[in-house]
Formats: C-alpha cells, structure tokens, sequence
C-alpha cells in the first residue's frame, strides 16, 4: 500500500481541503487524520458512520499509593518539574506536570511511588464494506503525539483491505513530532502553501524537513490569487530548489460554504473544484511515476 502524505508549513492553507477532495476523486479504500491535536477531516468525511474506539496509552507517569505514603516529602523536594504537590500531608502527582522523568519513584524511601502508562488520547477507526478511516484524539496536556501518530498509520495499515493500493494521509501543520512521524514511510509528500509571507517561510521550513527523509516533494499553492506576487516567489523557488510545482487552487468563498456544510470542494461547481481536479490530474501523473 503507497501512501500519499498532504502537509503544510502552518495551519489554515486549505491543507485538510484539499486532501478530502483527494481522498474523495480516489476513491481511497484507506485514509487518515494525523492532525491528532485537531482533528477534522471526520467533520467532512462523515459517511462512515460512528467509529470503533480505543484508549491510547502513552508515556508511564507517576503514581502515589495514599496508603503506602509516609509524608517525608522526598518526591516533592527532588521534582524538578514540580509535579509533586501535598495533600492532606501527605503528597499527590499532577499529571500535566509531570514529565515520567521518575526520579521520584527512585529516591522513594517505601516504595510507594510506581511509573504507570498514562491515558494519553483516543483512537478511532471508521470502517464500512468499501474504507477504512484511522484518526485520534490527543488528551489536553499529553505530549506523546508523535507516538500517536504512528499508532494512526499502523492503524490504518492493520486494518485496510489486502486490495487497497493507496491510502490518503491529512498530515499536521507545522515541522514538529506529529508532522515527522506522519512522514515516516510515505512515497511522496505534497506541500499546500498560500501566498503569504509566513505561508511562504514555513513551506521552505517544511521543505527542509522532508528532505532529511529522501521523500518525494511536489508544491501547490491554495487561495493563490490572493497575492500573485508571492505565488510567483513560490513558483520560482521551486524551480531553484527543483521542486514539482504541481498547480494553483483560487480563493473561493463556494469552498468555504461546500467546507460548512460537511461537503468537499469537488462536491459543488465552482472555480475551486476546477483547479483541485486538475490539481489532482497532475499530482496522482506525478505520484504514478515515482
């Protein structure tokens, strides 16, 4: 199964618009949302139905037995994180602060302190006689969502049809964990950009990321006639860095009505939905030949 990765240096390019309309013209037997901090393709690919759900445990983090605790304090004055707090005179952890560094469970004098995997987020797997959708919800406050991510991709892989050839993945917005992890394995990447002038800055930063993996890279450009200007920037430094420049998608406000309503782009006629299938006519040519 090739993977079709969709990304974007910052949110709010049209990164997750563009990957419904692809997952859509496809057909895609598999698909998924690594965005884990926010979600939202579910919002638009909603005919799956309810999903199957699990529990995602990420890090170990520490746990205090009240009954085996003697109060001496020892957790709480050697937490660098401080995430020990007292109660009641004796001690207790808060898990947003804590970092599972466990230091506390080894200078514990009684033992009282263990390390205990911690409900870091929620899977979720859509599936019905002909797709599988995998995505997730991180927790507030967990920092394991690169590890999420990963579990996203195997889900998606475990669980898609033996016939299934390609899999869509809405990736993250921005360079950090969820974006390397959703990189990890795929056969090519396509950046939307918009012309902006951080939209432009955090493209070549996303750029310089995926070349550390050897990934192939195609660029387009959403809302691009909202400065054409610095859509000719975009399409000049891919030809300096020697990147496929696959296409320009317009500022529509119909894509924005078709996005409020649960639909795709390509789900009304409009200008955008004529260059997202061109769009698409040019990166699947593109994707077929690597």
């Amino acid at each position: 199964m090739r993977q079709l990765l969709i990304l974007s240096g910052k949110g709010g390019t049209g990164k997750t618009t563009i990957a419904s309309a692809f997952i859509k013209l496809v057909k895609a037997k598999a698909f998924a949302d690594c965005d884990v901090d926010a979600p939202n393709l579910h919002l638009i690919m909603n005919q799956l139905g309810e999903p199957k759900r699990s529990d995602y445990y990420g890090l170990p983090k520490a746990v205090i037995d009240d009954n085996s605790c003697i109060g001496c304090g020892s957790c709480f004055e050697n937490c660098r994180f401080a995430a020990i707090v007292p109660k009641d005179g004796k001690y207790e952890v808060d898990h947003f602060a804590c970092e599972g560094c466990s230091v506390c469970e080894a200078l514990c004098p009684v033992k009282a302190i263990s390390m205990v995997p911690a409900l870091a987020g929620e899977l979720m797997l859509y599936k019905d006689a002909e797709s599988i959708f995998s995505t997730a919800q991180l927790k507030m406050g967990s920092g394991t969502s690169g590890m999420l991510v990963t579990s996203v991709k195997n889900q998606m892989k475990d669980a898609a049809y033996p016939d299934t050839e390609l899999a869509i993945i809405d990736g993250s917005p921005g360079i950090g964990c969820p974006v390397i992890a959703s990189m990890s394995g795929v056969d090519m990447v396509l950046i939307v950009a918009e012309p902006s002038v951080s939209g432009i800055s955090d493209m070549e930063r996303i750029v310089k990321t995926a070349r550390q993996f050897g990934v192939k890279m195609a660029v387009c450009v959403n809302k691009y006639d909202t400065n054409l200007a610095n859509t000719k920037k975009i399409e000049e430094y891919c030809q300096k860095e020697k990147l496929f420049f696959a296409g320009v998608v317009p500022f529509d406000t119909n894509a924005g009505k078709a996005i409020n309503a649960g639909l795709s782009v390509i789900d009304v006629k409009c200008p955008a939905q004529e260059a997202v299938l061109e769009l698409f006519d040019t990166t699947m040519k593109l994707f077929r030949a690597i």
